[in-house]
């Protein structure tokens, strides 16, 4: 009876659904729909050219508001070495400020985690760094500590640790990691922020241009934030999601999330989302024109699907309010594994990954690619990973024409696999109109353009 599945909670829960669906399918004979909104590895960047004020005030409300009890909060404070001291200083100064208690006072700042297995969960976590030698602070301005000792209670806490090694999973509650960074290591620590897996949320402070740019190009998270705090996110304003471990897609509040609930709808308004100011246009993929133009010549005889504008490749600029620039930009999945029945279904399929440039995934001896690489363009060529199994290969979506059965099997042997949930799109036979937007990941970037301070470029000629 279950026809789709909208799911906010852990990773862990997440996976234990994507399993107890893959056994079935829908009255339609397609993947149970299932949507995913996950936890993260949150983490904030803060370089030495950042207004410490505003740094701590972001951090005090992005890790300790709801008691740390939101998917997006903030759960690893990275600070540039240079200015790590007076930051921290003032942070735990902010902390001593904050008022734990019952949430029906208007003068309380934190209020009770959900249950006491999450309260022991965290307690455990803490317990554990300190046994590790690790500094643990825990300040609240409450002079009364017996308080607590009948509720759910956790202070607001902050660890200093050396690196990120330590933290397996996300701590659900209002629990702050602080590491240090030189300067000139911002691409390493980039790298492992990503090396976690998860990819909901970040935030950056800083005032200098090239530094902005650097961690837009290279944040591999649905949710970005600079010179802000990185919770409370606006439907329309600030389409919400992750991605690898952090959630499957769509973003809720997004231009495709309706259309994931559907089952079927022609045509889809795909060209431009709604409520955009301005758009950054793109030229279509040349390896997209490429192979569209080798089919054309070398295999004449198939019927190609209608070609389908998409804001594939496109950053706009949504309405929002004065002070703040919001932008949504929509990229393509990195691979999408490819499983067809025909030779048309298979090139079908090919189309629509190069369309919006992701690279296609192949299982080994592929009858496509073993009768047809030797003729295809080198660049084209170039582009085709080719895999052992399922169970192992590196891709993180799936188009899939075969029969229910072939379905069924499928859905089973992705659901084993470690990491990130990855999504089956289910097409009938010969059915060559390919829903593009299931290839594609959408990243939302809120930037406080209205931080006190001016632009600090001119610290980078130093």
């Amino acid at each position: 009876r279950i026809q789709g599945i909208m799911f906010t909670g852990s990773t862990e829960v997440a996976k234990i659904l994507q399993k107890t669906v893959s056994g079935r399918v829908t009255r339609h004979g397609q993947p149970v729909v299932f949507i995913a909104e996950t936890g993260g590895q949150n983490a904030m960047i803060v370089d030495s050219s950042a207004l410490t004020e505003q740094v701590v005030l972001d951090v005090l409300s992005s890790a300790f508001d709801s008691a740390g009890q939101r998917c997006s909060a903030l759960r690893i404070l990275c600070v540039q070495e240079d200015n790590a001291k007076p930051l921290l200083h003032m942070l735990k100064g902010g902390m001593q400020q904050l008022r734990v208690g019952n949430p029906v006072y208007l003068n309380t700042d934190i209020g009770p985690v959900i249950d006491q297995e999450a309260k022991t969960n965290i307690e455990n976590h803490i317990q554990k760094m300190q046994k590790q030698g690790y500094p643990v602070y825990q300040f609240a301005h409450n002079p009364e500590q017996n308080q607590f000792k009948d509720g759910t209670f956790i202070l607001p806490t902050l660890i200093e640790l050396p690196n990120l090694n330590e933290l397996k999973r996300e701590v659900f509650g209002p629990v702050l990691h602080v590491i240090t960074y030189k300067q000139g290591q911002l691409a390493q620590l980039l790298d492992a922020i990503h090396a976690k897996g998860y990819g909901l949320t970040m935030g950056l402070h800083t005032r200098i241009d090239e530094t902005v740019q650097t961690v837009i190009q290279h944040a591999e998270v649905g949710n970005l934030y600079i010179n802000r705090n990185i919770v409370g996110a606006v439907v329309g304003v600030q389409p919400f999601g992750g991605e690898g471990l952090s959630g499957t897609g769509p973003k809720a509040g997004g231009p495709l999330y309706l259309y994931r609930l559907m089952q079927n709808c022609q045509p889809k308004k795909l060209e431009q989302p709604f409520a955009v100011q301005t758009v950054n246009h793109t030229s279509a993929n040349p390896l997209y024109v490429d192979f569209l133009a080798w089919v054309k010549q070398n295999l004449p005889q198939y019927t190609l699907g209608q070609e389908q504008s998409f804001f594939a490749g496109k950053v706009f600029e949504l309405q929002g309010p004065t002070g703040e620039s919001n932008q949504y930009a929509v990229l393509p999945r990195k691979r999408t594994l490819s499983l067809a029945e025909s030779e048309q279904e298979q090139i079908a399929q090919l189309i629509a990954i190069f369309s919006v440039g992701s690279q296609p995934v192949l299982l080994k001896g592929n009858n496509f690619y073993q009768k047809h690489a030797a003729k295809l363009p080198e660049v084209i060529r170039q582009q085709f990973h080719i895999i052992e199994n399922i169970q192992t290969g590196d891709f993180d979506a799936v188009l899939h024409h075969g029969s229910q059965n072939q379905l069924m099997n499928l859905q089973k042997q992705i659901a084993q696999r470690e990491g990130a949930i990855v999504g089956i799109t289910h097409l009938e036979p010969q059915q060559l109109q390919i829903p593009v937007e299931r290839l594609v990941i959408e990243r939302a970037i809120s930037i406080n353009t209205a931080a006190a301070g001016g632009n600090a470029s001119l610290m980078t000629l130093v």
